[in-house]
């Protein structure tokens, strides 16, 4: 009897543990970070497809935190030998499904690859994440793919060339992080 009691113990014990940690794993699904380096903040949140690909939101004291500067990583475990040209060039790729072209602003070796750096461009802060937001709850999606353009053939620079983000706690992460650059602001005053 008290190996059967036992037995049902353990398997009872087993399956909290397992609902605890998928209950975890829904709750990390999007995880924003607030991290400050010097006088900049920002807001991150990491992808569905490629979760070390960042989707970053920064915000600089020294633009008296009124703007945002959007930009995003994509890993690439290709190699191609002349992957640097693409630096400060305008890349093609579709946000959802509309055209649009991002600015490549650097390019690290990582890991066996290369983590390369993309830039939306600066924008003022609030408009830009409500406008951002609506259209993330209108399309119920943020998906960026790097797509084939004049001269560039995706595939030879990335293996995976989308990726998704969940936007839902857009505008309270990016208002936080807004509020402590104004902290930085008011210290350096």
């Amino acid at each position: 009897m008290k190996r059967v009691l036992l037995i049902i113990l353990l398997h009872l014990s087993l399956f909290f543990i397992i609902f605890a940690y998928h209950t975890q794993a829904e709750e990390l699904e999007e995880e924003w970070s607030i991290e400050r380096f010097e006088n900049l903040i920002f807001a991150r949140v990491y992808g569905e497809v490629i979760h070390g690909d960042s989707l970053n939101f920064f915000i600089r004291a020294s633009d008296n935190c009124e703007k945002v500067w959007h930009n995003f990583t994509f890993y690439t475990y290709e190699q191609p030998g002349d992957i640097k040209q693409l630096l400060h060039k305008h890349i093609p790729i579709k946000i959802n499904n509309e055209e649009v072209t991002a600015y490549v602003d650097h390019i690290m070796p990582f890991l066996q690859g290369y983590r390369v750096l993309f830039s939306l461009g600066s924008f003022p802060i609030k408009e830009y994440i409500y406008k951002l937001n609506n259209f993330y709850i209108e399309e119920k999606k943020f998906e960026i793919k790097i797509i084939d353009g004049l001269d560039f053939k995706t595939s030879k620079y990335f293996d995976i060339s989308i990726n998704s983000w969940k936007l839902d706690k857009l505008v309270p992460s990016v208002l936080e992080a807004h509020r402590k650059c104004k902290e930085i602001s008011n210290l350096n005053s």
